[in-house]
């Protein structure tokens, strides 16, 4: 007797999705849930580097086995798949170089992740150079069957090797804004700084207080002030940090607001500034020029002997900078302090003073659970031309710890103030930073002596302190500055809000930025604020204040943009002046590991690949848990943090990637 049998419709099984990531030998990648597939060049199918795609995995085995020495090939022996769709594109323009090819005019991207070109018709944009560099806006992604279509939208430089060109390349794909509306500009030529008016309005005077700035050599704006008194009836030092009063000139909804509003941030490239405000205010009338009557948001900041702070005051005043310091000028008088006293004058004891104070403040925030990572910051310097012709490094000084501890304890202040008043603020805030994370370093860390097991509880419960300690003991060490970069990755990003969340790796129960207002959008909208809560509420208070949930999240999102753009524009100019140091040896440490090589940092900061298949004929197993590889034969391991000799095989600045051998293999 036979068995009736129910005959179910199978529900189908979802294919997996994630996020194109593509590489420039033109294969990708996709991380899913499911976890990476390896995309071949021919399975793309259209999509982009970036795109957020459906796939559905190949057949087992249908990738194994390739070499890294294949630059279309699976290096890992991950799983193969293709892309059946995209989900969610991730551009909507390109930058690259424009050809005439009648009656088209062929747009071939810059980013050589994409081997899309985009077809225009060359009678839309006849005006438009052969080689010529723009951003194309696309009308018609690319399929199997058809080719890009789109429009030019913009000319960025009339040829793509034109001096610039590589950092216009990057202004252009990260959609910069360079050009200020008509209004904004009347707005910023209509502005004067009316010091009678000021002081009717109830500005105080301090035009006769010994003021001074100190910023980098080559800069152009300066917003932060700052002076010193001791006032022997009280025993205290008052330590006065003056903002530009940008928010006198920049109204809620005006031309310059809304332009400001959208940019959000000024972005420092490598050879320019994209300013946030134009010239006439960034530049000249709230820049604090020395010997220039500005107007200015103080905060006069009360400390005793061991720079604890006992009161302040916070107030509109009308400044005079008296004197301008490069921070290199500013450590020469901190070095040789006792002859620049003996010598007399206003500035240098004033100097010694703001620096003893400022070693005592950086003091307690450690022992409030402050976290001071040392990163090196490198500067490509250029010539008159935009040719890179040295990398200068920049590490914390004492001239630089003076200015940033003044400026923390102004944002900490301010950000206080107004949150117990009730008044709104757009907060910066940085959560603790996720157990997962930093559980991840440990086996790394383990690789090292000075780690220690108990340390490892500590550091999967973010004790700030614990990792103050992991930072000490590597500090003097090969692997200091590696150690101190992964952390520094582990942590959250910090962003602003609306909300006060706290400052994880500054200790500070409330910050905010106030600081930069020439330069920040947010710190415009803190001096609103503050504005607000010392005189009275504007007419279009409430509507400034029902923005700020969209003003935190755009601030945030273009921040990040700039850092990207701005990282980019150095890594680029890195890479042209390195080009002349083809064939040279280097030493070198391991920034990074992964299964198709080492990613390695020299020591002027450039970082490159030195590809598996550099490392030697044998095969290299990959350990993603304690990032190292090692030699399936020979059993040599290379881990993060290790110094390696080696010799600068390529520079490619159309990809600004530099590419590396082992020190005398061929």
């Amino acid at each position: 007797m036979s068995r009736n049998r129910k005959h179910t419709r199978r529900r189908p099984k979802a294919n997996p999705r994630g996020v194109l990531t593509v590489s420039a030998g033109g294969f990708g990648f996709v991380q899913t849930a499911e976890g990476e597939y390896f995309i071949p060049a021919s399975g793309l199918a259209g999509a982009f580097d970036g795109d957020l795609v459906e796939i559905a995995p190949l057949r087992a085995g249908a990738s194994k086995g390739r070499r890294v020495a294949d630059d279309d090939g699976d290096m890992t022996g991950r799983p193969a798949a293709r892309v059946l769709s995209v989900v969610d594109r991730a551009h909507d323009t390109l930058v690259g170089r424009y050809e005439v090819a009648e009656p088209f005019g062929v747009v071939v991207p810059a980013d050589p992740r994409i081997s899309y070109d985009v077809f225009t018709m060359r009678a839309e944009s006849p005006e438009v150079p052969d080689g010529a560099l723009v951003r194309v806006r696309i009308a018609q992604f690319p399929t199997r069957r058809s080719a890009a279509t789109g429009f030019v939208e913009e000319v960025l430089a009339d040829t793509s090797d034109a001096p610039g060109a590589g950092i216009d390349l990057i202004v252009g794909r990260h959609k910069l804004e360079t050009v200020f509306s008509e209004g904004a500009l009347a707005d910023a030529a209509a502005a004067t700084l009316d010091a009678e008016g000021a002081l009717a309005a109830g500005y105080r005077d301090l035009r006769d207080r010994f003021t001074f700035t100190i910023d980098p050599a080559d800069a152009k704006d300066f917003d932060d002030a700052l002076s010193l008194d001791y006032l022997e009836e009280e025993g205290l030092w008052r330590l006065g940090v003056h903002i530009a009063d940008v928010s006198h000139y920049v109204p809620w909804g005006s031309s310059v607001d809304l332009d400001a509003r959208r940019r959000a941030t000024s972005v420092y490239l490598a050879d320019r500034v994209i300013p946030m405000l134009p010239p006439a205010l960034s530049d000249e009338l709230c820049s604090l020029a020395p010997g220039a009557e500005r107007r200015s948001m103080t905060a006069d900041l009360f400390l005793n002997d061991e720079g604890e702070l006992v009161r302040f005051s916070l107030y509109p005043a009308l400044i005079r900078s008296d004197a301008r310091l490069s921070y290199g000028e500013a450590d020469d008088i901190l070095i040789d302090y006792k002859a620049a006293i003996a010598a007399g004058g206003d500035i240098a004891w004033r100097l010694v003073e703001c620096s003893r104070l400022a070693r005592a403040r950086e003091a307690a925030r450690a022992r409030a659970g402050g976290i001071d990572f040392a990163t090196t910051e490198a500067k490509v310097v250029l010539d008159a031309e935009g040719r890179p012709t040295d990398i200068a490094l920049r590490r914390k000084t004492d001239a630089t710890r003076l200015v940033e501890e003044a400026m923390i304890l102004a944002n900490e202040t301010v950000a206080g103030y107004l949150e117990r008043r009730g008044f709104p603020c757009l907060y910066r805030v940085h959560e603790p930073p996720a157990s997962d994370a930093l559980g991840s370093l440990i086996p790394v860390f383990q690789e090292f002596d000075w780690f220690e097991r108990p340390m490892e509880a500590r550091l999967v419960a973010g004790d700030p302190k614990v990792i103050q300690e992991i930072l000490t003991a590597s500090a003097p060490r090969s692997e200091g500055e590696l150690v101190s970069s992964l952390l520094l990755r582990a942590m959250k990003r910090v962003d602003y809000r609306p909300e006060n969340q706290g400052h994880y790796g500054l200790a500070s129960e409330a910050y905010c930025h106030f600081t930069s207002p020439i330069r920040r959008y947010p710190d415009l909208v803190v001096h609103r604020m503050l504005r607000a809560a010392l005189t009275r509420r504007p007419e279009k208070f409430d509507q400034e204040v029902a923005a700020l949930p969209w003003i935190a999240e755009h601030s945030s999102a273009m921040e990040r943009v700039a850092e990207a753009a701005a990282r980019e524009s150095q890594e680029l100019k890195m890479v042209e002046y390195l080009a002349a140091f083809v064939g040279q040896s280097f030493s070198a440490v391991i920034s990074g590991v992964a299964a198709w090589g080492l990613y390695v940092r020299l020591d002027c900061t450039a970082e490159g690949i030195l590809p598996v298949r550099a490392l030697g004929d044998e095969y290299f197993v990959f350990d993603p848990v304690r990032y190292t590889l090692v030699g399936d034969e020979s059993g040599k391991v290379y881990r993060l943090g290790q110094r390696v000799a080696v010799t600068l095989k390529s520079a490619d600045a159309t990809t600004a990637s530099l590419e590396f051998v082992l020190a005398g293999s061929r």
